[in-house]
């Protein structure tokens, strides 16, 4: 499959998961909410949370299975430079009180003034940083 049917089909599934859980729960697919409650859940909220979470591992396991090499690991990265990455990223959730699902997918979809904000300033860091990176350092 080419890589931009694969990248329509994974933005559709994504989208179609956002809806499903909002419209059947009425909560927002923001991954790091979802798993904030699984770490440190409430009652009645642990659930459904976990079995999101089983599903959006186990999509990635079966589209692995069914289509083998789908995914690539990039090499020549350092890996405390992505665990310190992976810190900063939940360091800015935390920060704009969710993340680029909550926001990207289900704010931008519900004309969330916030969330176009919190996007706005995603982007711009990616942008700022991938050029700094491939061109500055």
């Amino acid at each position: 499959m080419s890589s931009w049917m694969s990248a329509l089909a994974g933005g559709v599934l994504i989208g179609l998961a956002a809806t499903l859980l909002l419209w059947l729960t009425g909560r927002i697919a923001g991954i790091s909410g979802i798993l904030g409650g699984v770490i440190m859940p409430s009652k009645g909220e642990w659930g459904w949370r976990v079995a999101f979470l089983v599903g959006l591992i186990g999509a990635g396991a079966a589209w692995l299975w069914w289509v083998p090499g789908a995914f690539v690991p990039r090499q020549g990265f350092p890996p405390l430079l992505l665990v310190v990455a992976g810190l900063l990223v939940g360091f800015g959730t935390r920060m704009s009180n969710g993340c680029t699902s909550g926001h990207g997918v289900c704010g931008l979809g519900r004309l969330s003034p916030r969330s176009m904000v919190a996007v706005m300033v995603f982007m711009a860091t990616a942008i700022a940083t991938t050029y700094i990176v491939r061109h500055v350092a």
